[in-house]
């Protein structure tokens, strides 16, 4: 039984059955013949589905937004901003995919030649709960306008959004079978994985997992997406604007709780500047409304799930023993209800558990540094390599930073965001391949050579 569960109250929401295995079999069976009809279907008209995405997103935004923060007790405030996100992002691919996958003349020893790029057939989406519509719609948007098909697997503690986004599907016209969401327990992917009407894979969740499906994609052959863990760095060089870099590092660290990989969670500061940065880093903190999600006034909100909030406490004890000075927080907030206190430690370095592991959560960890080469060792200390951020008014100085950074995107006094224009990934064990932009629409076609010889 799939449960979905409030955090914020601890309710069960809803329970549904797992689909059996004939069930399966008959969705993917579905999704393949859709995919093979729809692959003919021209660009040019495939991306009116997109464009009616947009347009069903839009008129059930509330609708959506609150499912959202039922299951996962992000504030609605958030949830209303994720589901525009996803309207912005099908109507950029509307747009944009049809010159994205445009043929493309090279020039060879050839009377013609050159590439094409064809769709690889149903991928398989193994998608989080932390964006549950976005993360579907990031991947899905630019996979559907390529001529892919698509079949949803969703984390098991938001199953009411996985069907809410099958629906959202249905209203907008999608092809009877071409996107579908299974509901399955995790012991069952392997089998989906390998069955051949599934031709590739894309996942998003945490390196463990990540790790786990690579392997077994792997051994049928079948291309991945991995967009894993971050513990992203959040360096602050001493010329930096300190009020704007702190009001920055609130959002940075708690937007949803502090549940996203691309939240800031090291934050690498200048000694000549760290107390000043702390100051207003803990005003920002303790100004954050902690309550209901359903409140329109709220920013703080549950945590996901209990275990999650266990396993953060026990993350932030270990820091504190092995040397870290805690500052705010600390500890769950008492009540029903999955809270944890919005969290600083101080005095991090890179021995401490909040140094060496992502901590997927509200808590914010300050570590000092005294000179830029020791900011980008700091930063480039870690397993992970999704994001990072740079504060400082010398630009050239922080664009030889951003060279020297290993991670898929630096952001430059800004705070680190997805952006359907731009590439989103990472590399380490923050996974590989590229979503969004012009990059990620390419990932799941067959980026195929055509020759043409001389005429006889």
């Amino acid at each position: 039984m799939i449960k979905s569960i409030n955090p914020a109250t601890g309710d069960v929401i809803d329970s549904f059955e797992a689909h059996s295995a004939g069930e399966v079999d008959a969705i993917l069976a579905a999704a393949d013949r859709a995919q093979r009809s729809w692959r003919r279907v021209p660009i040019e008209k495939r991306v009116l589905l997109l464009t009616a995405m947009a347009k069903v997103l839009r008129a059930n935004k509330e609708d959506y937004a609150r499912l959202i923060t039922e299951e996962i007790g992000k504030p609605i405030t958030e949830s209303r901003g994720e589901i525009e996100k996803c309207a912005v992002t099908c109507d950029f691919y509307a747009s944009h995919a049809q010159g994205f996958l445009a043929d493309e003349t090279i020039e060879s020893n050839a009377r013609e030649s050159g590439v094409v790029f064809d769709p690889l057939g149903v991928v398989l989406a193994i998608m989080p709960w932390n964006y549950p519509f976005w993360q579907f719609v990031r991947f899905a948007a630019p996979a559907l306008a390529a001529g892919n098909g698509a079949i949803l697997k969703h984390a098991n503690n938001v199953p009411r959004s996985a069907l809410a986004i099958e629906a959202m599907m249905r209203e907008a016209g999608c092809p009877d079978g071409l996107m579908r969401t299974l509901l399955v327990e995790a012991s069952e992917v392997a089998g989906i994985i390998a069955d051949d009407r599934i031709a590739a894979v894309t996942l998003t969740g945490s390196t463990e997992v990540g790790a786990i499906v690579a392997s077994q994609a792997g051994k049928a052959l079948k291309k991945q997406v991995l967009e894993l863990g971050g513990s992203d760095p959040f360096i602050v060089l001493p010329d930096a604007d300190i009020a704007t870099a702190a009001a920055t590092a609130v959002k940075a660290r708690f937007v949803n709780v502090g549940q996203s990989c691309v939240n800031a969670k090291r934050f690498i500061v200048h000694e000549d500047v760290a107390d000043a940065f702390n100051e207003a880093f803990i005003a920002g903190i303790r100004a954050l409304k902690i309550g209901d999600p359903m409140d329109e006034a709220t920013q703080i909100g549950p945590m996901a799930r209990a275990n999650l909030r266990d396993g953060l406490h026990d993350q932030v004890t270990r820091s504190i023993a092995d040397g870290a000075v805690l500052v705010l927080g600390g500890e769950p907030i008492e009540g029903p209800g999955c809270y944890y206190a919005p969290t600083l430690l101080d005095r991090v370095t890179p021995d401490h558990t909040s140094f060496k592991e992502e901590l997927f959560g509200p808590v914010a960890s300050v570590i000092r540094f005294s000179s830029t080469e020791e900011a980008i060792a700091l930063a480039n200390d870690t397993e992970f390599g999704l994001g990072a951020a740079v504060w400082t008014a010398d630009l050239d100085l922080a664009r030889r930073m951003a060279r020297e950074i290993d991670a898929g995107a630096v952001f430059i006094n800004g705070m680190v965001a997805s952006d359907a224009r731009l590439p989103f990934g990472g590399i380490k064990r923050s996974g590989y391949g590229r979503e969004l932009g012009s990059y990620g629409i390419r990932e799941f076609t067959n980026i195929k050579t055509v020759w043409i010889g001389p005429a006889r």
